[in-house]
């Protein structure tokens, strides 16, 4: 079973996080999540980004708002995939969050979503594992029907609408 470890910066995140989390249990990918800060205990992170490897974690997705290095810092020590996700905040509309988790120098990758796209962390992190884990390729692919035909049904209303 795939365990993904998803770090906030601070609780506040958590209400934009969840939609992360509902994300990977319904791909069936165990996770824990913890808050975290890069600046306000550094040391921990550290710790956690050193030692995640050799706890079982198969990825890392960070969400973080304001300065949001967390992700950042933890794509730099770990050999792991971190996915960012920049939190909205009432400075710039989280374009500061997204800016400080996008751009990312040379050598230290962050997949990053949109502002506030929690959701679409947990299933990239599902759509990146579904490379090794063939039960979540499956899946993967019933969601991706899922969404078409969702899509259909509202393309077939608008033609009742119009009529």
């Amino acid at each position: 079973m795939p365990k993904v470890a998803v770090i906030m910066g601070s609780d506040s995140d958590f209400d934009v996080v969840k939609k992360c989390l509902i994300a990977l249990e319904r791909f069936d990918i165990d996770y824990e999540a913890e808050v975290i800060s890069a600046h306000r205990n550094p040391e921990k992170i550290f710790d956690f980004a050193n030692n995640a490897e050799a706890k079982g974690f198969e990825l890392i997705i960070g969400a973080a708002g304001k300065a949001a290095h967390l992700p950042g810092v933890i794509a730099g020590i770990t050999p792991l995939p971190v996915i960012g996700i920049p939190i909205k905040t009432s400075f710039q509309g989280g374009m500061d969050s997204l800016l400080s988790i996008v751009q990312m120098p040379s050598g230290v990758p962050v997949a990053t979503v949109a502002i506030n796209g929690a959701e679409n962390a947990g299933i990239l992190a599902a759509q990146m594992l579904s490379i090794k884990y063939p039960e979540i390729r499956d899946k993967m692919k019933a969601y991706k029907i899922e969404l078409n035909d969702a899509v259909e049904a509202k393309n077939e209303k608008l033609h009742k609408l119009m009529q």
